[in-house]
């Protein structure tokens, strides 16, 4: 079973089709995997909730889904974010909110569990240090975790020989993680349609559960496209220049 695992696609639909060319060029797609948020910040909401549900992906919400469709205030988001949530929730229909408020906050696959933030704060806490990482790992009864909401590729081992718990590092492009099961693991596979790691490239996964690997993809596709259509629906502008220099 090979499977594309994606997170933080945040309505670039450019990026997205360019992630699911990418994976189903290098072989068969049987599933792809969603930690969520698929909108926000973004020019295509509507577009990107269709292209997801077209191929059947296993999602989980994120903030943004919660959001978007008024089951939680924006008051925690900074001002862009906030505003890129309002102009989103005004452009989605009854069936895409009525969707994405029955997205689940975790899902349970085979070996592994999905979330957007961690499993102590589903939507909103973000696994970027030891604190969170030990957290995660204490309430996570699969051998492996996909998580997202950082928008930085990442693993977490998990050690217990070591006084943190843990070791967790960032992924590289082309970097392939075993999953042999000696140890237990937390990937994050980057953000699909805003990157903050300093790489404009779209990150994404692949499971490939016979080889047991996971292996991290970043791919090209056309930022401009999509600055273009954020510029005329009139979002932020720092949404629209981060695009371009990955953070």
């Amino acid at each position: 079973m090979r499977i594309a695992v994606v997170s933080d696609i945040h309505a670039n639909l450019a990026a997205l089709e360019a992630v699911l060319a990418h994976a189903a060029a290098s072989g068969r797609v049987d599933g792809v995997w969603n930690t969520g948020d698929c909108v926000g910040y973004g020019p295509q909401p509507g577009e990107c909730i269709a292209r997801m549900r077209e191929a059947g992906a296993v999602w989980v919400a994120g903030n943004h889904e919660r959001a978007a469709t008024g089951a939680i205030s924006t008051d925690e988001f900074n001002p862009q974010a906030a505003a890129s949530a309002i102009w989103t929730a005004a452009r989605l229909s009854a069936d895409e909110k009525s969707f994405l408020d029955s997205l689940p906050e975790t899902a349970s696959q085979p070996d592994f569990t999905l979330v957007h933030g961690t499993l102590r704060w589903p939507i909103w806490e973000y696994l970027s240090d030891y604190d969170s990482a030990r957290a995660q790992l204490s309430l996570q009864s699969t051998p492996f975790a996909v998580v997202g909401h950082t928008h930085v590729p990442m693993v977490v081992v998990e050690d217990e020989r070591s006084d943190k718990g843990c070791e967790m590092r960032r992924l590289k492009a082309g970097e392939v993680i075993d999953l042999s099961r000696e140890h237990r693991l937390v990937l994050n596979p980057g953000s699909v349609g805003q990157p903050r790691d300093g790489d404009h490239r779209a990150s994404y996964g692949i499971y490939d559960s016979e080889a047991a690997t996971f292996t991290l993809h970043r791919v090209e596709y056309e930022i401009t496209a999509t600055q273009r259509l954020m510029e005329d629906a009139g979002l932020p502008a720092w949404l629209i220049e981060r695009l371009a220099i990955g953070r």
